[in-house]
């Protein structure tokens, strides 16, 4: 937790930049994904649980577009089954 808000400061410390709002969205969507697929998994990344009933193998890019502006996403990939964030539409 302690490094989301070191990057959430981060971002509120570039002040009015432009791109804030779009950052911003950026780094929310992908907590979010992360906060899924910790419960898909059953561990968080790289943790060890007996609990666990997947892995993450890697990601996938794909651009979001938002009223903000384009959002580069890197979507977690599972090695069982398969993931979607529940916030995007399919293409």
């Amino acid at each position: 937790m302690t490094d989301d808000r070191m990057a959430l400061r981060a971002l509120l410390e570039k002040g009015s930049h432009a791109d804030l709002l779009r950052e911003m969205v950026e780094l929310v969507a992908q907590r979010l994904m992360d906060f899924e697929v910790e419960s898909l998994c059953g561990a968080g990344h790289g943790e060890r649980s007996q609990e666990r009933i997947n892995h993450r193998n890697g990601y996938r890019d794909r651009r979001w577009e938002t009223r903000a502006g384009a959002v580069d996403l890197k979507i977690p990939k599972l090695r069982r089954g398969s993931y979607f964030p529940a916030f995007l539409e399919p293409r």
